[in-house]
């Protein structure tokens, strides 16, 4: 294997086991936040004890994310510098105006929050955790925006300089608001709510089955589902139906790739679980007539563009995209059915709380969760090859010529085996605290 494939690995497996930890951050900062509102408004001290058990929870997200995502942006100097020198004038601001507005926002706080919860009194506490949560999504929306612009570039010239040719900042309104931004930052939001709302869930049905902590784990689904559900539900057919319109509007032929479109087709349908036949360029499954048209168009007899319609060259890797793709929308929509289970028992008589097949169904959910956030980008950058940015720089292109490719081996087996400690240590100290569960108050104020 040559550097530009190992490099490309590299960064796959870096940020694909970094991303488990950022939406656990945005969607347990949302329900913290929740979780203090209802203390402040009922001072039952139960949520007092599920505030103090939980920031614990997002302190060790917080360590293993930091920990995890601030390789990648070395990585963009050692193994991306063609593409750094390309596109610094740009990227690199986004990622400076997320580290100065956003990232001393979460973690200028973030010790208040965790140490501060018997000092700062309830509204000062609160009001930390707001801000931690806060930053948190702030943080996200600058980095979604840096890697929309990559996906559709916006506001920039290009220039030749000493360095070579280079993309500038032209209008920082434009570069901020890409076409694609919009409909991802809030796809994204809504799936990091969905996955720290699972996370809870699984914990709280973890109390019930082993019947320990069981009003504390009540009280952590009742915050939880209804996050949960409502999101499970407008996640596919309203967020991920615009990002999907955002794709056909602006990268036709990822869409051709991620539903193995060959030809040019009104009335498209879309298929449900299949596999993609490059050779013969077919794609065999289970399809409903006209769907893809309607999702992309609002129009049943809308035409969409097949992969034919462009040159060869610059497909993706279709059954990966392919792949991704529907296992993100079909996770999707078993999120919708066990959101939906979950409540209908909840609503009939509580039998939510002795019914073990539901709870383990809970439980299992934030693994899927995290599967189908990790798949759903995945699919984003999959889909976006052979570009690294959009039809301005090609991923072979944008690699380093003077990297050896054992260097990058090297360097692949020390970040397998030290993100495999990283893993262990975190499943165990997560573990550890969700085994002993919330301690008692010390003092309620």
């Amino acid at each position: 294997m040559d550097q530009l494939l190992l490099s490309r690995i590299q960064f796959g497996l870096t940020i694909s086991y970094h991303f488990i930890y950022p939406p656990l951050s945005m969607g347990l900062g949302l329900l913290l936040v929740i979780i203090g509102i209802n203390y402040l408004r009922t001072r039952d001290p139960k949520w007092r004890q599920l505030s103090f058990f939980w920031v614990k929870v997002y302190g060790l997200v917080f360590a293993i994310g930091v920990a995890t995502g601030i390789v990648q942006e070395f990585e963009f100097g050692t193994n991306w510098p063609e593409y750094s020198r390309f596109v610094g004038n740009i990227f690199g601001s986004l990622l400076a105006a997320e580290g100065v507005f956003a990232f001393f926002l979460e973690g200028g706080f973030l010790g208040l929050m965790l140490f501060g919860g018997n000092r700062l009194g309830p509204r000062l506490w609160l009001l930390a955790t707001f801000l931690v949560a806060f930053g948190a999504h702030f943080s996200a929306l600058w980095i979604v925006m840096a890697n929309s612009w990559m996906q559709t570039p916006a506001g920039y010239v290009i220039q030749q300089t000493p360095m070579g040719t280079q993309a500038f900042m032209t209008d920082f309104l434009t570069t901020m608001l890409t076409p694609s931004f919009i409909p991802r930052i809030l796809h994204t939001l809504v799936a990091s709510w969905m996955t720290g709302a699972a996370l809870m869930l699984s914990v709280g049905a973890w109390f019930l089955l082993r019947r320990k902590h069981v009003d504390l784990g009540k009280a952590t689904i009742r915050v939880a589902l209804p996050v949960f559900v409502i999101f499970s539900i407008l996640q596919v057919p309203l967020f991920g139906a615009e990002q999907a319109k955002s794709v056909t509007h602006n990268q036709p032929v990822k869409l051709a790739a991620m539903e193995g479109i060959w030809e040019d087709e009104a009335c498209a349908p879309m298929t449900l679980v299949g596999w993609v036949d490059v050779e013969n360029q077919s794609t065999y499954g289970i399809k409903i007539p006209c769907m893809l048209s309607f999702l992309a168009y609002g129009d049943i007899n809308a035409t969409v563009q097949g992969l034919n319609s462009f040159p060869a060259d610059v497909w993706p890797p279709l059954n990966l995209t392919f792949q991704s793709y529907h296992l993100m929308i079909n996770l999707g929509v078993l999120f919708i059915g066990i959101g939906v289970l979950a409540a209908l028992f909840f609503f009939w008589d509580r039998r939510l709380w002795t019914n073990r097949f539901v709870l383990w169904l809970l439980v299992l959910t934030v693994f899927l969760t995290e599967i189908a956030t990790i798949v759903g980008w995945w699919t984003a950058e999959f889909g976006r090859q052979p570009w690294i940015v959009w039809n301005l720089l090609r991923t072979v292109d944008a690699g380093s010529p003077v990297l050896a490719a054992y260097q990058v081996l090297l360097s692949n087996g020390m970040f397998v085996v030290l993100y495999s400690i990283l893993f262990v240590l975190f499943t165990y100290l997560l573990n550890e605290k969700i085994q002993h569960g919330p301690d008692p108050l010390e003092k309620v104020e």
